[in-house]
């Protein structure tokens, strides 16, 4: 367990850059030209940027990013 200070500024600015990650790989998602290999890996990595987003984001921010269970959690 690790543990980090940061200021109220900070915590937006990385929940900016959260959001701003998350919302590319859901538009990527959507590319058909994508291996689903490749589609695999970047749903594993939306579930660990949706997790830290859970930490830095309000609970109602949360509810707009929070993964389809049919669409994200499927190989």
């Amino acid at each position: 367990m690790l543990g980090v200070l940061i200021n109220e500024k900070e915590m937006k600015e990385l929940e900016y850059l959260i959001k701003r990650e998350m919302d590319e790989i859901l538009f990527d998602l959507k590319d058909d030209r994508i291996d689903h290999v490749v589609k695999r890996s970047m749903k594993e990595r939306y579930k660990i940027l949706f997790s830290l987003f859970k930490r830095v984001a309000s609970p109602k921010e949360c509810l707009k990013y929070m993964p389809a269970k049919k669409s994200m959690y499927k190989g």
